[in-house]
């Protein structure tokens, strides 16, 4: 069974989704590195890459509320640079007291925070467009064209192709524990048993995930091997850029680049 609701591709004949996949894949990663490299409080950068990233989501044709709704699943890792508003020093803001402990927040900390976690915000949005427009195998093959090592490339491949492979024997093994939890049919009682049962049967499925996937892994290996594989990503070779492809390719790059210049001067 193909597990569909894993692959971010949607089919569409927009703009972007025409779009060369070597220009999608260069622009879409100088463009995280550009979010990435702005300095701390450049909101006006900040506003202008916004602009820019709903640009190309409207261009993508795949609405701003899909867009928007995947981006928000990566907030939840932003509060790993939580620490930062009370390690950096600055102006107190406020402080809070946890005990013996005491925290004090800085201005300077939320600044770099809310900065931190806009980056990352509108750096998602531009992933989410790049996967959601571009089929994996041709993403792949951009990714070679741009010279990312060839090792890189063949984790990501292999990672992306076992994916569907693992989500399906856990739907298998959710199927089966299904099957072996009886319904009463009486008011107020679980399916499956107490929560101390449901516990030692999710412990055991991971186990059995686990062990699934190394021998399955050990077979396809060497099933690969067999077939002379040697770690390259091979596809028919992608055609020339043409001129309009290189117009936008060195038009996005000057432009990412002047706003990492202007972060700069401003405010580095």
């Amino acid at each position: 069974m193909h597990i569909h609701f894993l692959d971010p591709f949607i089919a569409g004949q927009s703009a972007i989704h025409r779009l060369d996949p070597r220009v999608k894949f260069v622009l879409a990663v100088a463009f995280i590195l550009t979010a990435a490299l702005t300095p701390s409080g450049a909101w006006p950068v900040y506003v202008l890459l916004f602009a820019l990233a709903m640009g190309v989501i409207v261009l993508s044709e795949l609405g701003v509320g899909f867009v928007f709704r995947r981006a928000v699943l990566a907030l939840p890792f932003v509060l790993a640079a939580l620490p930062v508003i009370f390690t950096l020093p600055g102006v107190p803001l406020f402080s809070l007291s946890l005990g013996s402990w005491g925290l004090t927040a800085t201005a300077d900390g939320v600044e770099r925070f809310v900065s931190i976690a806009l980056k990352s915000w509108i750096s998602v949005q531009i992933a989410i467009v790049l996967s959601s427009s571009t089929p994996f195998p041709e993403l792949m093959v951009a990714m070679r064209a741009a010279r990312v090592p060839r090792l890189l490339v063949s984790i990501f491949g292999l990672m992306w192709r076992y994916l569907f492979v693992l989500a399906d024997e856990a739907m298998r093994l959710l199927r089966a524990r299904s099957a072996r939890s009886g319904a009463t049919g009486l008011p107020g009682m679980k399916v499956g048993g107490s929560i101390s049962w449901r516990g030692r049967v999710a412990g055991g499925m991971a186990g059995n995930l686990f062990l699934r996937a190394i021998e399955r892994s050990d077979r396809i290996y060497v099933a690969m091997l067999s077939r002379g594989y040697d770690g390259e990503v091979r596809d028919l070779p992608l055609p020339p850029l043409r001129a309009l492809h290189w117009l936008v390719l060195i038009c996005g790059v000057a432009l990412l680049g002047m706003l990492a210049i202007f972060g700069f001067l401003f405010y580095g």
